[in-house]
Formats: structure tokens, sequence, C-alpha cells
């Protein structure tokens, strides 16, 4: 890119308040597990610092190993200490953060450990921590249904003096049976208000105002169909292997991992249609459209519109990294896919035509989480421009991360005394604009649980 931009000097905005969460008791299975320990203690431990938890907020860790309350705390405290997300880190308020925590152990695939941890839980109740109880499953999906059997059989799906909850982290099933027979264990169980099946991408920033962003703006809506736009790219991108988690990821896989989730969320409100109001129901139904519009594919088209690769060893900044047959909890002749590509095709009016290109890996040259919107180049290319400078071509980006933001590139003309012109870009980022206090995205989905 030639230059910058910039369309208004940058703005000074004041964040809205965040809201109070209810006093509660959340209770983390998998509380010795990497999503624990990298994301969910550092959102926490954020939104206790800057104010939004009750006094009566309790954190009962579950997990198999023999530990005691301050192993877990130091065990969370490193993790945090280490973490992006916690910005308000310091020593004195995770000690007052950590006297929260303690640590339950319980084996999940036995009954009696469940009974046991009601009677823990009612012990806590009569020493003032709240009855509210909120369930997160941050444990491998294969185990998500005897989890939810025992909190059932162990009446822990039910409350007499307050609310209880359960959030349920993906990969939702393996497939499409395991899937549905999961949600017919949920809903067996547990009311469906009382169910949150989360995506933490929907939590990020920029994937919320990618509907500000489409129907607030008359300037872009206009032009968001297929007769302007020639194709979309939907890339996320690490640098990272496995990082320990090769038994999980053995599991799963980059489809399962990303694609079926991650990626059609973000492909989903990329293209859906305008909802009849900014609620939960009215955006459900649109994204279901859209993906009920996308064209299923034959064992022949699967071939030539998809991709499976797997990392092998190398280095990165001058480090070796293992393959991924090396990691640890993965099999020697593991054929588990770390990157994916899909061509999708959408049938619908607005879409048809339109190739949507999704990719996701790891190990890959930089990490990257982007949508990329091209549109179609002018009907005629009118003026000079430099070798390889596609200036008829106007693309929208929505980064997601790093530096959350939304940029626009445009054509436009040199100084000089030709008329040239070369590509500059239109560049909004959260944090210039709206300073570094944006909540990170498993802040907003815990208030919302909570």
């Amino acid at each position: 890119m030639a230059t910058i931009v910039e369309a208004r000097p940058t703005l000074s905005f004041t964040q809205p308040a965040l809201p109070k969460a209810d006093p509660c008791t959340l209770v983390i299975f998998g509380a010795t597990g990497d999503l624990t320990r990298r994301k969910l203690i550092p959102a926490l431990y954020d939104l206790a610092c800057v104010g939004c938890m009750s006094p009566h907020f309790d954190i009962v860790g579950i997990g198999r190993k023999p530990l005691s309350d301050d192993q877990l705390r130091e065990n969370f405290q490193e993790a945090a200490a280490k973490s992006k997300d916690a910005r308000n880190f310091s020593a004195e308020g995770w000690n007052d953060f950590a006297e929260r925590i303690t640590y339950f152990q319980a084996d999940t695939a036995d009954p009696g450990s469940y009974a046991q941890l009601a009677r823990h839980l009612q012990d806590m109740q009569k020493q003032a921590a709240s009855p509210n109880l909120l369930f997160y499953l941050a444990t491998p999906a294969s185990i998500f249904a005897e989890i939810i059997h025992g909190l059932g059989t162990a009446g822990l799906n039910r409350n007499e003096n307050g609310w209880t909850r359960i959030i349920v982290e993906k990969p939702f099933g393996h497939d499409l049976a395991s899937a549905e027979e999961l949600n017919r264990t949920l809903v067996s169980v547990f009311p469906e208000e009382s169910i949150y099946r989360i995506d933490h991408y929907l939590g990020k920033e920029t994937v919320q105002n990618i509907l500000v962003f489409r129907f607030g703006n008359l300037l872009f809506e206009p032009v968001w169909n297929r007769n302007y736009i020639d194709y979309v790219e939907i890339t996320a991108a690490e640098t990272l292997g496995v990082e320990g988690r090769g038994s999980f990821y053995e599991e799963t896989g980059a489809l399962r991992d990303m694609v079926a989730n991650h990626m059609l969320q973000l492909l989903s409100l990329t293209a859906m249609e305008p909802p009849l109001a900014f609620d939960a129901s009215a955006v459900r139904s649109k994204k279901v459209e859209v993906l009920s519009a996308i064209r299923p594919m034959t064992p022949e088209q699967v071939i030539e519109q998809t991709v499976r690769g797997q990392y092998v060893a190398g280095s990165i900044d001058g480090n070796r990294v293992p393959a991924y047959r090396e990691e640890p909890g993965v099999a020697r002749d593991s054929k588990t896919e770390t990157f994916a590509a899909v061509q999708f095709t959408i049938d619908n009016w607005r879409w048809a035509g339109v190739p949507f290109f999704v990719r996701t890996g790891k190990r890959l040259s930089r990490s990257l989480t982007e949508i990329a919107v091209h549109f179609k180049r002018t009907p005629q290319a009118l003026f000079a421009q430099e070798p390889d400078a596609d200036v008829e071509r106007n693309v929208v980006a929505f980064r997601i991360q790093p530096n959350e933001g939304i940029t626009v590139d445009f054509a436009a003309k040199r100084p000089g005394t030709e008329m040239h012109a070369a590509n500059v870009q239109l560049n909004f980022r959260y944090r210039e604009a709206f300073g570094s206090k944006t909540p990170v995205a498993y802040e907003t989905l815990l208030l919302d649980a909570m």
C-alpha cells in the first residue's frame, strides 16, 4: 500500500459502563486444562478488576488431579500473569481474586463424584456463597454427555434458591448425528433457557461490528451482493502448533475445530440478509437461511474444492518446531488435518456465483484472522498504475485479530503531473478509536451468561 488515509482525526469516546454480573458460583469442569488457563481465568480476573463481579462470586475448579487450593491458584496466577487478556494484572489484585478460587477433585466418569460435588456446593452456600450456579464444560467434547447426565442425576440441574445455567464449548459433537444426540441430552437435563452453547468468536468486537457495518451504513449495503462482489476470503491462520493439545486435536482436526463453527459463523454474518430486529432469534434465523443455502458437495466436488494438510517440522524465528506427528499425544501415522481450505457456494439471490474461500491452519507464516471482501474490477482500466497493482479492485477487510479493525482499499491519484493511480487504504482500528479497554471475547460471553 502506498499510504494510509485518515478520513477524520482520531476521536475520543467514553466507554460505556460494563454490566454487573449476578452473584454466582462458577463451576469449571476441566479447571487444569488449556482453555481455562489461557482464556477463562484471565477474562474472569479482568472482569473482577473492573468491578463487574459481585462480592459473592466464587470459582470452583473441577479436575482429576490431586491438587490443593493453593496449587490451583498458583497455576492460574502463572497463566494470568503471562496473558495479554489480563490487562490489569497486579500481584495485589491477584491476591484478592485468588481468595475466590477453590479446587474440587472429581472423576467425571464416577456418578458418585456429582453427589459429592452437590454436597460441597451446599456447604459453600451455608458459608454465604451464592445459590446461583453456572457450570462451564471446558473439557473434551467426548465427555460432555457424561458430565451433563452426572449433573442431572445429582439434582444439580434444579435450583429452588436461584438460577442454574450451563455453558457448552465447541466442538458440539463430531458430526450431525452426535451433535443432535448431544443436544437431546442437554435439553433432557437442562431447560433451554439455561443452556449457553458458545462460540467465542461471536464475542469479538469486530465480529459483532460486521452487522453494524453492513446494516448501519447505507454506503455499503447496496453493493453487498453478486453484482459488485467478486469473491470473499475468510482466513484464520496461526503460527502456533497444537501447543500440548495433541490428544484433543486428534479428536477434532482443523475442520471440526475451526471450520464447522468459527468460520461458518463468520461466513453467515458476512452473507446473511438484514434481520427484522437486532435480537437473538431474528439474527439466528437469518444465519440459518444462509447456512441452508450452502450448496452440498458431491464426492468429486470435495476433491476439487477442498484441501487438507498437516504441518511438518521446520523453524520459526530460528527455533526448531516439531512436526504435528511429533507432538505429544499425536499418533505417528496421524491423518488429522492441521490445515483446511474449502470453497463454499451459496445458492441464493444475493450470492449466486460468488465463491466464499474459507481457510484455517496452524504453523502458518503469520497469525491473522480476517474477512476480506473483494469487489469486482472497474469495467475499464482508465489510469496508469504500478506493475502488479490491482487498483481497479476495492477490498473491505474485517480484521478479527490481531489489531481488531476494518480497512477499505481504494484507488487514489498519486501526486504528480500524470494521472497515475495507486492503492491507498482507509484504516479503522478499535484500540485507536475507543482505547485499550475494549472487552475481550470471553469477557463478553461470560458476562452474558452471568
